[in-house]
């Protein structure tokens, strides 16, 4: 991976990132619009999950996706989509990083069908024992307070709460719990999963959020590489707008202009 020289970069396990926007690879119509919405959005990585690749070199379909994402020049993040128990998050995450040649993992461990969410219960444990198996994992995880600082503490260098339940689009449905957490832990946090909207995405980089990963509210989208431009216009204005410091909130008008030296019939 290359490293940027831009002052203002996601560092992730030490690794900068230009861009704070991580890009999924599903859903899309066509491989034609992926290849010209991660043009468009230039992200930092690109999710791929390992059950897409076809895993033999001799097989005798050629695996024409995993061609496709090394053209592309973007660093690809292997994610365990689709395991249910640690076990079997652990195997995955060892055959991708074969299969990928990359440490980074994006750990997925599904406790529920219904709402997709993550295994809070045995999370830690999967995300410990990859750390110790030479992973740089990223844990897509709930905005549970607790539960994040518990990846902090097995040596998660960075976590992945989410917004809202994966494909939903309904934008930060806690608040409250998002913005506790980014008060509370100072390791990097990208928002991943629930987003809809790019006011979405620069709602969270204003509240101090490293980035978002983005797949369905892209893919899924009418014109899916003019949204992944706008996903990524919208998290540097967030990210601007943070950096810049918002000024604080009033629970009445102030004038914006001083009424010293103002005539007092002109005073209200």
């Amino acid at each position: 991976m290359n490293t940027p020289s831009t002052e203002d970069t996601l560092l992730l396990y030490g690794q900068a990132f230009a861009s704070r926007l991580l890009l999924g690879t599903s859903r899309y119509p066509s491989p034609t619009v992926l290849q010209a919405a991660v043009e468009r959005a230039q992200p930092a990585m690109l999710t791929a999950s390992l059950r897409r690749q076809n895993l033999s070199p001799g097989e005798a379909a050629p695996n024409h996706f995993w061609a496709m994402l090394r053209e592309m020049n973007i660093p690809v993040l292997p994610n365990t989509a689709g395991c249910h128990s640690m076990q079997e998050a652990i195997t995955t995450a060892h055959m991708a990083r074969e299969v990928f040649a990359t440490p980074w993992l994006k750990l997925e461990l599904i406790g529920d069908d219904y709402t997709l969410q993550p295994d809070t219960l045995n999370l830690v444990e999967a995300a410990s024992r990859l750390i110790k198996d030479g992973f740089k994992v990223l844990p897509y995880c709930t905005e549970d307070l607790v539960l994040c600082q518990r990846l902090v503490d097995v040596g998660c260098q960075a976590i992945m709460p989410w917004a809202a339940p994966i494909g939903t689009g309904k934008g930060p449905i806690n608040p409250y719990a998002l913005r506790t957490l980014r008060e509370r832990l100072s390791v990097p946090m990208l928002v991943d999963a629930g987003l809809g909207l790019p006011s979405h995405a620069c709602q969270v980089m204003e509240w101090g959020f490293d980035g978002v990963l983005l797949n369905t509210a892209v893919a899924q989208a009418l014109d899916p590489v003019r949204m992944a431009g706008a996903f990524a216009n919208a998290v540097q204005a967030g990210r601007a707008a943070f950096l810049a410091g918002a000024m604080p909130e009033h629970h009445s008008a102030q004038p914006s202009t001083p009424v010293l030296g103002t005539p007092f019939w002109h005073q209200t």
